[in-house]
């Protein structure tokens, strides 16, 4: 009987449930962007949308982000953390190239990094 009871003893304390919290995170499994990206004619601040080129660099890696249909907004770079500079091209206007931007993550995601470019007509 002593045997028994030691080998339940055993069993109950290893399978001891140590890993559990009092708040335990659930993450989700959408891709969110690393950047979010708007961009305004600095005349009469309207978005810019048709024609705008959207590229994303950190160090050798290199994207074009894309256009959120129906919305003013580009992203990209889903669950990537990085250093990024933003290159934002329209024909007729003038190339601008942002300070470095940074994205971290948290535990489930990236977290994204908005930025608003303003291009000026040349």
């Amino acid at each position: 009987m002593k045997k028994v009871f030691l080998l339940l003893l055993i069993l109950c304390v290893a399978c001891n449930d140590d890993d559990r919290t009092e708040d335990p995170v659930l993450c989700t499994l959408e891709a969110r962007p690393g950047l979010e990206v708007t961009i305004k004619d600095t005349m009469d601040a309207t978005f810019l949308v048709d024609g705008i080129t959207v590229v994303a660099i950190d160090s050798e890696y290199k994207e074009t982000l894309e256009n959120i249909s129906g919305t003013n907004i580009f992203v990209g770079a889903h669950e990537r953390t990085g250093n990024y500079v933003v290159m934002v091209s329209k024909t007729g206007y003038t190339t601008i190239i942002s300070d470095p931007i940074i994205v971290t993550e948290d535990i489930c995601h990236v977290i994204t990094e908005s930025l608003e470019v303003l291009l000026e007509k040349k």
